[in-house]
């Protein structure tokens, strides 16, 4: 990835008071799609994406960082496919469900509880307990239907 295109695109989405989660530009045929994932506290709506977008298409138009090949820009929320890897991350997602898989190989399914910049607590059925992020290998919120709680 280019820095100047990382730059670029996280100065302009932090203006908007966005995170940026992912830049991913592929080719696709003789154009090429720069997917950006933005995501915030209380979530993205309509309107973050609309005004990311407008605010990203701006300031790439305005620059040379994407060179002279066509490209489509698409702007998405950070959707739960993405695995947690940042504190905030298990902040703004407190209270789901979350399957983890720990550096010993081990795996655990839990709510996730408190958290902060170290670890997590994680709440399982019976009990709970408190992971630092280092014993966490991989971390992917579960979709839930039918939670009756919510």
């Amino acid at each position: 990835m280019d820095q100047q295109l990382a730059t670029l695109v996280d100065q302009t989405v932090s203006a908007l008071e966005l995170d940026l989660e992912a830049i991913d530009l592929t080719p696709a045929g003789n154009k090429r799609v720069l997917r950006i994932a933005v995501d915030r506290d209380g979530g993205v709506g309509i309107d973050h994406i609309i005004d990311a977008t407008r605010a990203l298409s701006e300031a790439l138009d305005a620059s040379d960082v994407m060179g002279s090949q066509p490209y489509t820009l698409e702007v998405t929320s950070r959707g739960v496919d993405r695995p947690l890897t940042e504190p905030r991350h298990w902040r703004r997602n407190s209270g789901r469900l979350v399957r983890l898989r720990l550096a010993d190989d081990s795996s655990i399914d839990g709510r996730i509880g408190d958290s902060d910049e170290t670890g997590v607590e994680i709440q399982g059925r019976s009990t709970s307990q408190r992971l630092t992020y280092d014993q966490i290998a991989t971390a992917l919120v579960q979709t839930e239907l039918n939670r009756k709680d919510a």
